[in-house]
């Protein structure tokens, strides 16, 4: 993964043709290595300005790009004229493979009981069949993260990252354990009952002291996992604590779900003194702490800029200016769609976002290698 934060990254990976133009190149999975150049389109390598030019790839890899390439005796010419080639996208935090129909629960597999399940990866649950993948795969999405649900205060499992291109998941699998999620506990005082439908109103020092008590059991988690990892061989093996006790010393980075104002400022403190290796994902009210985020480095991957304010006083562009005023400031971000059937929408996420004060070259970066 390194490779997309490096300055010519954006040249190594498999393009994506946007809107307009859908390749299919060379895969493990087809077995037939085959040539091909995608000529006369304009060329957006994210390493300098957009040229029309022609890219050559060959089993599956890009292996030359530039103005005045020319394509190799037999290559299978892709006529792009008018139309622009861009690196393949990336949905950083997706359900895809874990949920087909939202209503029929038999074709869901997003969660577990229980609160804290840091053993689990969320690939041993991806359906490689899902419909939804090729939608995603047609519109340039080529790698996405799918994560694992849970309550807030929990911890559901591990964030697979995944090639959308692939018969079975692990042909699909790049790194299944990619990354750590961590619901972090919100302080409210309306509840939703899902098993009445209605909702339930509570006191402040009640909604206070169920916020205490689930950040309290996070905490004792974590130092189990760093008390499991000093005893060594002299207790019995406990994946869920093993799992931890990467997290806890920094070894596996966290994907650390804060939306509100409070929660985030509550969820980067708590992660700097528990030194984690942490980015913040969802970020709804992010632009009100954009300041503190760049101070402290956060990267933020934001939550569906095509939605609704957060609250009935928030500004009616809430969504669509959040991306524009975290990069302002200096905070480093990136897209994603947070579920299944949307993840097609990816490149709509950000594109919302350029009219609102997002310039274009961040918005592609941040669909791209920042998401990576």
């Amino acid at each position: 993964m390194n490779g997309y934060e490096r300055k010519r990254s954006a040249r190594r990976l498999a393009f994506g043709l946007g809107l307009s133009l859908c390749v299919a190149t060379w895969t493990p999975s087809s077995g037939i290595a085959q040539t091909y150049a995608i000529r006369g389109g304009t060329v957006h390598t994210l390493d300098g300005v957009p040229f029309v030019g022609t890219v050559i790839i060959r089993a599956g890899r890009i292996v030359e790009v530039g103005p005045a390439v020319r394509a190799p005796e037999g290559a299978e010419i892709i006529d792009a004229t008018g139309r622009h080639v861009y690196p393949g996208m990336f949905d950083a935090v997706t359900q895809l493979g874990l949920t087909e129909v939202g209503q029929v629960a038999v074709t869901n597999d997003s969660r577990e009981q229980g609160f804290f399940n840091p053993q689990l990866q969320a690939a041993t649950a991806v359906h490689p069949s899902s419909e939804h993948i090729p939608v995603a795969r047609a519109n340039g999405i080529t790698h996405a993260m799918a994560v694992p649900q849970g309550p807030a205060g929990g911890i559901p499992g591990q964030a697979s990252l995944l090639d959308l291109d692939g018969w079975t998941v692990e042909e699909m699998e790049v790194d299944p354990g990619a990354a750590m999620v961590v619901n972090f506990p919100t302080m409210q005082t309306r509840e939703f009952n899902r098993a009445t439908f209605s909702f339930r109103e509570r006191s402040f020092r009640e909604a206070k002291a169920r916020y205490e008590k689930n950040l309290a059991r996070l905490d004792r988690w974590l130092e189990a996992g760093r008390q499991y990892r000093k005893a060594g061989q002299a207790v019995s093996r406990d994946l869920a604590l093993e799992a931890l006790a990467r997290v806890a010393a920094g070894e596996q980075k966290v994907l650390l779900m804060a939306n509100g104002e409070r929660t985030i400022r509550n969820a980067v403190a708590w992660a700097e003194h528990q030194r984690l290796d942490f980015v913040l994902a969802g970020g709804k009210e992010a632009w009100k702490v954009a300041d503190l985020l760049a101070e402290k480095h956060v990267p933020v991957i934001l939550s569906q800029t095509q939605s609704m304010p957060s609250g009935d006083d928030a500004p009616y562009d809430e969504a669509y200016a959040n991306p524009g005023k975290l990069y302002a400031a200096g905070v480093k971000i990136a897209f994603a769609t947070f579920g299944s059937a949307n993840s097609r929408t990816l490149p709509y996420e950000a594109a919302m976002a350029v009219p609102f004060g997002l310039p274009h070259d961040a918005a592609l970066e941040a669909v791209t290698r920042n998401g990576a």
